[in-house]
């Protein structure tokens, strides 16, 4: 009887899963980038690049800040991936950690984006406790991003205060320094913007660093 032989040959002829390390450009808020290689990240989906939400009745952009939230988490740090399977658009599916946390799960945690659960359950406990936690996605009205995809929009009650539709309100102080406000900041509601002196808006917090404006303290 050759049956342990045969079954042995096969564990060994069996593929690993494939191990992809190296420093990550982040494409969406469930897409990576390393050197050349697309990365789905495995069990979530994000909401789409120009998908807006709503807050208290007012647009906003989640697509743009959940992108920009997984770039700040990921910032200069080497990230590994491990999959096998590959999407229809060719992408690895992997499950992907930075400094040993795992990317999905923090993603989905902090609201940016749901579990996926038309093909997986890995992330549905962190999506509860983002959900009573109402953060990202949650502290409002959203579209889940596959039907989305599929046509289905919110309409705001109120539009935006600006025709970017960003949210991030970029002030000149006083005294000239540069400061950006992000909703829900202690002084973003009472925070106007003129850009008759200088003032703008910002999709994203990166956008206003880059600009050489920084963070208000509180």
């Amino acid at each position: 009887m050759r049956w342990p032989l045969i079954l042995a040959l096969f564990i060994i002829a069996a593929p690993a899963l494939a191990d992809i390390t190296g420093p990550a450009r982040v494409i969406d808020g469930d897409t990576i980038d390393i050197e050349g290689q697309r990365i789905r990240l495995h069990g979530i989906d994000a909401p789409e690049t120009f998908q807006t939400c709503i807050a208290d009745d007012v647009a906003w952009p989640c697509g743009r800040q959940a992108t920009e939230a997984l770039v700040e988490f990921i910032n200069a740090s080497p990230v590994r991936c491990e999959g096998e399977d590959t999407d229809r658009y060719g992408r690895t599916i992997a499950v992907c950690y930075v400094r040993g946390t795992d990317i999905e799960a923090w993603m989905v945690v902090n609201g940016w984006a749901l579990a996926y659960q038309k093909y997986s359950l890995d992330y549905v406990g962190e999506e509860k406790a983002a959900q009573d936690a109402r953060v990202g996605l949650w502290r409002g009205e959203f579209v889940p991003p596959w039907d989305w995809r599929q046509g289905e929009r919110l309409q705001a009650a109120t539009a935006p205060e600006n025709a970017t539709g960003c949210l991030i309100k970029g002030n000149t102080s006083s005294s000239g320094e540069r400061i950006f406000h992000v909703p829900g900041a202690q002084h973003y509601e009472e925070t106007k913007i003129s850009e008759q002196k200088g003032e703008r808006w910002f999709c994203t917090e990166a956008e206003a660093v880059a600009a050489g404006w920084r963070k208000a303290k509180r």
